[in-house]
């Protein structure tokens, strides 16, 4: 499957997509069992000692349990609830200088002994191909920790009937507000992640992580046309009091075209909303291509900061390691090296981190046990640094990793993943309301649609939600058939505003996909209201006949 499938594929073929990574189906009440933590630490101490008496100078465990819910609706009718779990031990070594990597779900002492054995064994293999050894950036052993995500209501105690009256009351919004057909979903994740290593960490984390997206439908019947706008609810990293919809986590988009939601979530206000804005985008006005000025909300800053920041400055990609799904980058070392590449405008700052709380990309230490934390990618508009994980550390001069190693199963072996990315605010009071004032001819922007990049993560077009018209300093009329176009470079060299931190939050993906085999990721990328001066704007209608 495409890379762009896990951002746009909807309904009920995204679950179906994501059950047979996931483990097997189990009953709602067992997604609460603990396990032991004294269990976990017997298994990879016992893994850690097979690897090195086979000879392995260094080892890391993963004990993982993966907890998931999925629930799909379409219109007033629920079409599938699925409880998942998944359990198994994943050992990594380094012998001979070569990495070695094996995982059992064989959850007793003689299961993960063997597969640490079978770890060392690849490694030996690998070594008689490798021409360099793996360098690893120095991690300081923590001891016994723990790690949670922070959340008030978790998800596996709500009754499935609850989340499910949910999702259909947002559908029925929906139809009443316009749409002829309603489809939303719940994604919950529970990930207990269990780490060790020969360098003296014991770390135990507990992760959650939710979704509510929908997809609201409106058709003409007279002429077959159609037209749908996505929730415009994000990815997060938090429990089930996300869609509780607080008053003081609401405010209104520029112009006031729509609600807008910060750290909670009304999923039926938001879907009425959808249903009335697809069934306007039937008779909205088609755009006049040529340059326009854009203000983009953070809603679709995100997927354009994730495509054209996010995946270039991922070092594996920079170095030519990694294409797959995404391709390789333009963001070449000797640009960084340079100290002079003009990435962006003086007001971008472009930040890396894994601390955020409340975003996907929120743990306390990454896969191999390294503490997170926020460094900068692009400083006022200059390329200064990359996303790197330990044994790549040393080829950029860092004297320690970036801490975002992960993998998305105890199956899997941890590599290199993005962090949350997100762009900084701006330092000058301004809203987006303020911003809009001065635009003589501009478009702005609501959600995430459509895109298109190339495998440089260069040239690029993107669509949206919600589009609507710029006069004189006025939003005044929706808009349809809208994508931009530029390069990376000249896109963000065309940054000329930024709102405050105010108006700043975070979109994200839930399923970014990465490596082969494929590997799904989670990310969350921060942004205000931003304004980009004399972009190319094209009309996407397609005329047959």
């Amino acid at each position: 499957m495409e890379r762009r499938a896990f951002l746009n594929l909807g309904g009920a073929a995204l679950g179906t997509l994501l059950l047979p990574p996931f483990g097997h189906a189990i009953a709602a009440e067992e997604l609460v069992k603990p396990v032991e933590t004294k269990f976990k630490k017997m298994l990879a101490d016992t893994a850690l000692q097979a690897a090195t008496q086979a000879g392995a100078s260094y080892c890391d465990v993963r004990v993982g349990r993966y907890l998931n819910q999925f629930i799909t609706t379409r219109d007033l009718n629920i079409e599938n609830v699925t409880n998942t779990e998944s359990a198994g031990v994943g050992v990594r070594v380094i012998a001979n200088g070569a990495y070695g990597f094996a995982a059992t779900n064989d959850m007793t002492p003689d299961g993960v002994a063997g597969a640490a054995r079978q770890a060392v064994a690849i490694a030996r293999a690998n070594a008689k191909l490798q021409t360099e050894p793996v360098q690893l950036a120095p991690t300081p052993g923590v001891g016994e920790v723990a790690w949670a995500t922070p959340f008030k209501k978790d998800w596996r105690l709500v009754p499935i009937k609850e989340k499910a009256e949910l999702l259909i009351a947002g559908n029925k919004a929906g139809m009443e507000g316009g749409a002829s057909f309603m489809q939303s979903l719940l994604f919950q994740v529970n990930q207990q992640k269990y780490f060790a290593s020969t360098d003296g960490s014991y770390i135990d984390q507990d992760l959650h992580r939710l979704w509510v997206p929908f997809f609201a439908t409106a058709v003409d019947k007279k002429s077959g046309k159609f037209r749908s706008r996505s929730g415009l609810s994000t990815p997060v990293g938090m429990g089930y009091e996300y869609l509780d919809g607080r008053k003081e986590d609401k405010f209104q988009a520029a112009g006031g075209v729509t609600t807008l939601y910060r750290n909670s979530y009304d999923l039926v206000e938001d879907a009425r909303a959808a249903g009335r804005q697809a069934k306007a985008k039937l008779t909205a006005k088609s755009v006049q291509p040529g340059k326009y000025d854009l203000v983009l909300s953070p809603e679709h800053l995100w997927l354009t900061i994730h495509e054209s920041v996010g995946h270039p400055t991922e070092l594996d990609r920079v170095l030519g390691y990694e294409a797959n799904f995404a391709g390789t980058s333009f963001a070449t070392l000797d640009k960084w090296q340079s100290k002079n590449f003009k990435y962006g405008a003086d007001i971008v700052n472009i930040v890396a981190d894994k601390t955020t709380p409340g975003s996907l990309g929120a743990v306390g230490y990454d896969d191999e046990g390294v503490k997170c934390k926020r460094w900068d990618i692009i400083k006022d508009g200059m390329l200064v640094n990359y996303q790197a994980t330990r044994d790549q550390a040393h080829i950029i001069g860092e004297k320690e990793s970036h801490g975002c190693s992960y993998a998305d199963s105890w199956s899997s072996v941890q590599f290199q993943r993005m962090p949350n990315v997100s762009l900084a605010a701006g330092k000058k009071r301004l809203t987006p309301d303020e911003m809009i004032k001065d635009v003589k001819k501009g478009i702005y922007i609501v959600g995430d649609g459509s895109f298109s990049i190339d495998q440089q993560r260069y040239n690029f077009q993107f669509g949206g939600q919600l589009y609507y018209e710029i006069r004189d300093g006025k939003i005044t009329q929706p808009l349809e058939d809208v994508a931009y176009q530029a390069n990376t470079q000249e896109f963000w060299n065309a940054c000329t505003a930024l709102c405050d931190e105010r108006d700043w939050r975070m979109g994200g993906s839930f399923f970014d996909g990465k490596g082969q085999p494929s590997q799904v990721s989670i990310v969350s990328h921060g942004a205000a209201t931003t304004r980009f001066n004399g972009i190319n704007v094209i009309n996407t209608a397609r005329k047959i006949g």
